[in-house]
C-alpha cells in the first residue's frame, strides 16, 4: 500500500491551491470571480453529520497545526433546512463552511446550482486523485463538466444473503432479478416469516428503481429532468415488487424502522448497499458473525451489461469562497478525508470510494472475521463499485422522500402496491415541478 507522508501531502496541496488561486483571479476562467472571497489565515470550518465526526478527529490528530472548528449537522435524508441556510449565507456574503459532508446526496444539486453556487470545482485543485476513483463512483460529482464533490465511500448495491440459511435450505444465491423473484416467492411459501427485502425506507427507490434503470432522476439540464414511470425499465420492477408484496416476501418497513432489527435477523436475502454489512447486519441488527455474506449484484436477464444501483455513499463539498492559507488547509482536509487510510481504512465502516484504499479496507474486514465466504463478498464489493448504473442523477427533489410519503404509508396500511405506485409517480412529477424543473416524459 502506497502512503504519502505529511510533508508531501502539504506541498502538493499548497502548490495546487496557489495554482487554483491564480486561475480564479483571471476574468472569464472557470469559476469566475467572487466578491466574497475570504482567507482566515489558517483556521477552517467543517460541517459534518455524527458518523463523520471521527473523520474530523482523525484529521486533527494528523494535522494538529491546522485549527478546525466543527459543527455537527442534522443527518436526515431529504432535509431542506440546510439549503435555506446557504440562501442566507449568499445574501449576507459570509457564513459558508469551508468543507461540508452533505446530509443528503441530493444536496449537491442545489449546492452546485447557479443560484447557490457554493461548491468549488475541485477537478483543478485535486486533479491527481480524481482519476483514482472508479468512474461510476465519482460520476455524479461531475456536473456540467466540473467536479463539484468527492464521494466518501462507495455504496453500490450487492446481493446480501444469510449463508447459513441458504446452506440449510439448499439454495444458491440468485444471479438475476428474475431468479431473485422466483426464490423470494419460494422462501415466502416454504419458510413463512423470513423476508427477502425492505421497501419502507428512503433508499428503497435507489435499491430497486435505480437498479432497474427506471428514469426517476434523469437530469437533462439544471432546469429540466426526465421522469417516465411507464418506461419498461420501471414497469418490470413495479410488476416484480407487486408480486413480492402480494406474497408477503418483502417488508413494508424500512431498514431504519424501529422493528428493523428484529426483521433484519429474519432476512434471508436482499439487495443492499455495501455498508449494510458493518452498519446494519453487524452493528445495528446484531446478526451473529459468520452468517451473512454478499454475492454479485443482481442483473436483468435481458440487459446487455450488468449494472447496479447505489444507496448513499456520502458526498464532501468544499467552498469556492476561500483563498490563500484557508484554501490550502481546506484542500489538505479534502485530500485527507478522501484518500488517507487513517480515516478511510482505520475508521470508516464503508468501502472507500477512493480506489487505492479499497483493498487495504478489505484486508481489515477480512481480519475482523465478520462475513462468511469473505472472498466472494469482497469480489462482489469491488465489482459493484465499477458498474453503478448511469442515468440516475442527484436532483433538487428527493425521490426517497416522495417514496416514504406515498409507498410506505400505503403498504403499511395494506393498500395494493400498484395503486401506491401510481400515487408515487404523480407526486414525484409534482415535486420535481415544485422545485422549478420542467419535467419531460418519453425518450
Amino acid at each position: 500500500m502506497r502512503t504519502r507522508n505529511q510533508s508531501e501531502i502539504r506541498a502538493r496541496a499548497v502548490a495546487t491551491a496557489l495554482a487554483a488561486a491564480a486561475v480564479f483571479a483571471l476574468p472569464g476562467c472557470a469559476g469566475g470571480t467572487d466578491n466574497h472571497v475570504s482567507d482566515s489565515g489558517g483556521p477552517i470550518t467543517v460541517w459534518v453529520d455524527p458518523p463523520r465526526v471521527p473523520a474530523v478527529d482523525a484529521f486533527r490528530k494528523a494535522y494538529p497545526d491546522i485549527p478546525v472548528q466543527v459543527t455537527t449537522i442534522n443527518g436526515n435524508v431529504g432535509s431542506t433546512e440546510l439549503q435555506q441556510k446557504f440562501v442566507l449565507f449568499n445574501q449576507a456574503g459570509k457564513g459558508w463552511p469551508d468543507a461540508i459532508f452533505f446530509p443528503s446526496n441530493d444536496d449537491i444539486a442545489w449546492a452546485a446550482s447557479s443560484k447557490i453556487n457554493y461548491v468549488r470545482d475541485i477537478g483543478q485543485n485535486l486533479g491527481d486523485i480524481i482519476p483514482e476513483y472508479p468512474a461510476s463512483v465519482i460520476a455524479q460529482c461531475r456536473i456540467d463538466g466540473r467536479v463539484r464533490c468527492l464521494r466518501n465511500d462507495a455504496a453500490p448495491d450487492v446481493l446480501w444473503y444469510d449463508a447459513e440459511l441458504f446452506r440449510q435450505w439448499g439454495y444458491l444465491p440468485p444471479a438475476t432479478w428474475e431468479d431473485y423473484e422466483r426464490l423470494s416467492l419460494a422462501i415466502a411459501q416454504d419458510h413463512p416469516g423470513y423476508l427477502t427485502g425492505f421497501l419502507g425506507d428512503a433508499y428503497a427507490p435507489d435499491r430497486y428503481l435505480w437498479a432497474s434503470g427506471c428514469p426517476t432522476n434523469e437530469r437533462i439540464s439544471e432546469k429540466q429532468v426526465r421522469i417516465e414511470l411507464t418506461d419498461n425499465r420501471c414497469t418490470r420492477i413495479r410488476d416484480l415488487l407487486t408480486r413480492l408484496v402480494d406474497a408477503g416476501a418483502v417488508s413494508p418497513s424500512g431498514i431504519f424502522s424501529p422493528d428493523a432489527a428484529a426483521l433484519g435477523r429474519r432476512l434471508a436475502m436482499s439487495p443492499g448497499a455495501v455498508w449494510w454489512g458493518n452498519f446494519l447486519f453487524r452493528d445495528t441488527w446484531k446478526v451473529d458473525p459468520g452468517r451473512i455474506t454478499a454475492a454479485a449484484p443482481l442483473r436483468w436477464a435481458g440487459d446487455d451489461a450488468p449494472a447496479t444501483s447505489s444507496e448513499g455513499g456520502g458526498l464532501w463539498g468544499f467552498s469556492r469562497h476561500i483563498t490563500g492559507v484557508q484554501l490550502q488547509n481546506t484542500l489538505t482536509f479534502a485530500r485527507f478525508v478522501a484518500t488517507d487510510p487513517r480515516w478511510q481504512v482505520e475508521l470508516s465502516v464503508g468501502l472507500p470510494a477512493y480506489g487505492p484504499l479499497q483493498q487495504p479496507w478489505l484486508t481489515k474486514q477480512r481480519q475482523a472475521g465478520y462475513l462468511a465466504k469473505f472472498d466472494t463478498a469482497a469480489a462482489a464489493f469491488v465489482l459493484a463499485s465499477t458498474i453503478v448504473r448511469s442515468g440516475r442523477d442527484y436532483t433538487r427533489y428527493n425521490t426517497g422522500t416522495v417514496w416514504t410519503h406515498t409507498i410506505t404509508p400505503a403498504l403499511t396500511s395494506g393498500q395494493p402496491f400498484a395503486r401506491a405506485w401510481d400515487t408515487f409517480g404523480q407526486r414525484l412529477t409534482s415535486e420535481a415541478r415544485s422545485f422549478g424543473y420542467a419535467v419531460r416524459a418519453g425518450p
